[in-house]
């Protein structure tokens, strides 16, 4: 069944693997530093992330695969989670990521 993109907003399917990651903001700006933490789906423009912090719409960060390069993307949404945690969706738009996990499945 094909993505409609109008509906999701998406316009590549996101496949749900966990990826342990550390999270920083992209221009350091004398803050909290780095965090690591992991995934919960991915694909080459976008990202859900888990995170102790609460981040802005439109926050520039850095996303920094542990077996990785990294990439700076956009904050697009910030959800609060039951557990005093947060879920962000990150655009990385103008540098598609390439998740060496998804390399392993596409045999590149």
């Amino acid at each position: 069944m094909p993505l409609d993109h109008w509906l999701t907003g998406r316009m590549e399917r996101r496949l749900l693997i966990i990826v342990v990651v550390r999270l920083s903001h992209c221009a350091p700006a004398g803050g909290d530093g780095e965090e690591k933490t992991y995934t919960d789906n991915i694909s080459p423009r976008g990202a859900r992330i888990f995170s102790r912090h609460a981040w802005q719409p439109g926050d520039a960060l850095r996303v920094t695969p542990l077996n990785g390069y990294p990439a700076c993307g956009k904050v697009v949404y910030c959800q609060r989670l039951p557990d005093d945690r947060y879920s962000i969706g990150v655009n990385f738009e103008d540098h598609p990521v390439t998740w060496s996990i998804i390399r392993r499945y596409d045999g590149t």
